[in-house]
C-alpha cells in the first residue's frame, strides 16, 4: 500500500512555506517520491490556506497520478497542516551545528538533511545530490546522538559544521531556485483561512474539555491522601488483546516519562510484581523525577497501594472491532484515551512511526478526528467499508504491545 501524502512545512531564506510531500512508495514494482509541483517548479505556499485553495482549484501537478491523492484531496482542512513531525527549519542548520550535540539537535539536523535530500533527489538538483553524495560523513547524524557523545565523536560534529559552512548556502539557494507559489483564487483561500480558524478553535476547546476532565477524574478517584497524588505519578493500566499491563507516568512540563529504558516501557501484569520491581530496582527515566524516592520508599515497606484511576485506564482491546463496523459504533471516550496514551508512548519513545497512522494524513487519522468531533464541520463523515482503518488500527495495538517490556522476563 502506497505511504500517504503529508503536508510539510520548510524554513527557507525567502520566507516559509508549506508543500506536500509523498514519501517512498512502490508501484508496479518500482519505487517512487514525489513533491506537490509541475516541472521542474516545487510548490511552496506561505499559507496554509493557500496551499488548499491551489489543491481544490484542480489545477494540474506532478501528485496527480499518485495513488493517495483522491484521499488527500477530499480531505478536510487539518489534513493540510504540518505537524512538528514534518517541520523543517534548513536555515537553521548552522546555528544548530554551532552549539554542542544534543539528543533534539542531532533529530533535527537529520531530519532537515533528510528531507533536503529528498528534494535534491526528486527536482535533480546537483547541488544538493553533490553536497551529499560527496560528503559521506553526513550521515553520521541518521545514527543519533550517540554519535556525538566522546572525543572523536565532537571531531565529526566540527567536520559536519566545516560542511555545512561551506556547502549548506548552495543547497538552499537551489531549492529556493525552484520553489514556485501558484496564484489562488482569493476568495477559495478566505474561505480555506476561515474552515482552518474553525478547526483550530474546535480542536483548543477539545482538548480543554479533555485535559479538564481527565484532571478532575484522576484528583477525584484517589484515595484521599493518596501518595499518588503528591508525587505527581500515575499508576497505569492498559488492557491489550493478551491481558492488562501495568505501568507508571508522570508528565514533567507536556513530556510524558514513562517507567522505562526510553526504548521501551516496563510493564507489569500485577500490582504485586510492579511493587517489588520498584523496591528492588530504578528505571532510566523515571527514577530520576525527584518525586519517585516516595514511592520507592513505599514499594520497599510494603506500604504502596497502586491505585489505577479510569482516567488512566486505556483499553485498546476491541476497538479495532467497533471500528469495522462504523464511527457510531466506537466509544468516544475509549477511543480519546487510547490516542492519548499512543501519543504518550511515541512521545517517550521518541518514535514517530508509533503514532504515524494517528498522526499523518490517512484513513485512521481522519475515521479518528471525525469519531472524536463529529460536530467539526470541517471534517468529513468517512465512508465504509472501514477494513483499512480496522487493519490499521490492529497493526497500531501490535506495535504499542512490542514497545512493552516485562523486566521480570528480560
Amino acid at each position: 500500500m502506497a505511504k500517504d501524502i503529508v503536508p510539510v512545512f520548510l524554513g527557507l531564506p525567502t520566507g516559509d512555506v508549506t508543500t506536500l510531500w509523498a514519501p517512498e512508495w512502490r508501484e508496479d514494482g518500482e519505487t517512487w517520491e514525489a513533491f506537490l509541483g509541475d516541472g521542474d517548479d516545487l510548490y511552496g505556499f506561505a499559507e496554509t490556506a493557500e496551499l488548499i485553495a491551489f489543491v481544490r482549484s484542480g489545477k494540474q501537478h506532478d501528485l496527480d497520478d499518485h495513488p493517495s491523492w483522491a484521499e488527500q484531496e477530499s480531505a478536510g482542512v487539518p489534513e493540510f497542516e504540518a505537524d512538528e513531525d514534518h517541520s523543517f527549519d534548513l536555515v537553521g542548520v548552522p546555528e544548530l551545528l554551532s552549539k554542542k550535540p544534543t539528543e533534539s539537535s542531532v533529530d533535527e539536523i537529520d531530519e532537515a538533511f533528510t528531507i533536503a535530500r529528498s528534494i535534491g533527489e526528486v527536482c535533480e538538483l546537483s547541488d544538493v545530490i553533490k553536497f551529499f553524495d560527496g560528503n559521506p560523513i553526513l550521515a553520521k547524524v541518521t545514527g543519533g546522538y550517540d554519535n556525538f557523545a566522546d572525543r572523536e565523536g565532537i571531531k565529526d560534529w566540527k567536520q559536519i559544521r566545516k560542511i555545512v559552512s561551506k556547502g549548506w548556502d548552495d543547497v538552499l539557494d537551489a531549492i529556493d531556485g525552484i520553489l514556485a507559489s501558484p496564484k489562488v483564487d482569493e476568495a477559495a483561500k478566505k474561505k480555506a483561512a476561515s474552515e482552518l480558524e474553525s478547526a483550530h478553535e474546535a480542536a483548543a476547546a477539545e482538548k480543554k474539555a479533555r485535559e479538564e476532565r481527565a484532571a478532575s477524574l484522576v484528583d477525584s478517584e484517589y484515595s484521599k491522601g493518596s501518595i499518588w497524588v503528591s508525587a505527581g505519578i500515575d499508576p497505569v493500566r492498559i488492557v491489550l488483546p493478551d491481558g492488562d499491563a501495568l505501568t507508571l507516568r508522570c508528565y514533567l512540563g507536556e513530556k510524558p516519562v514513562f517507567l522505562g529504558d526510553r526504548d521501551s516501557v516496563f510493564t507489569f501484569p500485577n500490582a504485586r510484581l510492579l511493587s517489588r520491581f520498584l523496591a528492588d530496582n530504578d528505571d532510566d527515566t523515571l527514577s530520576r523525577v525527584e518525586t519517585y524516592d516516595s514511592i520507592k520508599a513505599a514499594a520497599v515497606d510494603g506500604s504502596l497501594d497502586v491505585e489505577v484511576t479510569d482516567a488512566n485506564t486505556y483499553v485498546l482491546s476491541g476497538l479495532a472491532d467497533d471500528i469495522l463496523i462504523g464511527p457510531a459504533e466506537v466509544d468516544r471516550d475509549q477511543l480519546d484515551l487510547a490516542v492519548e496514551l499512543v501519543l504518550d508512548l511515541a512521545a517517550y519513545l521518541d518514535d514517530t512511526e508509533l503514532a504515524g497512522p494517528i498522526k499523518k494524513g490517512g484513513p485512521l487519522r481522519r475515521y479518528v478526528n471525525y469519531t472524536l468531533s463529529p460536530e467539526d464541520t470541517t471534517l468529513l463523515e468517512p465512508e465504509g467499508p472501514f477494513d483499512e482503518e480496522f487493519a490499521d488500527w490492529r497493526d497500531l495495538v501490535k506495535n504499542v504491545d512490542d514497545v512493552l517490556t516485562s523486566p521480570e522476563e528480560e
